[in-house]
């Protein structure tokens, strides 16, 4: 199976240098859209519901005290990911791509994986909470057949 930095390594290289933020923030979607789509999950790891939005700890470690990263400064290996994976994230990066790393985590605020797994916390609050998967495939798979329904 494929790693998350395998996914941001593709993302990388397709997009181009980013803030970490918006990286996070693309890596989540093509998982949440991979999941919605029925082609189940890209990578095992789980997202942490943080104060900014979705955040893979995987991939924090690899870029923690960079504000922007570029392509070979992530060691994933885009290579792995199949066409299909690969048609995904495309679609991601068009749809999501346009925007800034502030605008994906106040878009993810608004969504209810990240919500339902910080609970009551106020906004700024820390927390490691894992963002479930079945949450996510729910929502999006739910997004999913509300537009083309």
């Amino acid at each position: 199976m494929t790693t998350a930095l395998d996914v941001a390594a593709y993302i990388l290289k397709s997009h181009g240098r980013m803030s970490t933020m918006k990286l996070q923030k693309l890596v989540y979607y093509s998982q949440a859209w991979s999941l919605a789509w029925g082609d189940g999950p890209l990578f095992d790891e789980d997202f942490e519901a943080w104060a900014n939005g979705p955040v893979l700890r995987t991939l924090f470690r690899t870029h923690r005290g960079r504000f922007n990263i570029s392509f070979g400064e992530v060691p994933g290996d885009p290579s792995v990911l199949s066409d299909r994976q690969q048609e995904g994230i495309s679609i991601v990066l068009a749809d999501y791509g346009k925007l800034t790393g502030a605008q994906l985590s106040d878009l993810s605020h608004s969504d209810r994986p990240w919500r339902e797994a910080r609970g009551g916390l106020s906004p700024g609050a820390r927390s490691s909470a894992k963002i479930e998967k079945d949450t996510m495939e729910d929502f999006y798979g739910g997004l999913w057949l509300s537009m083309n329904g």
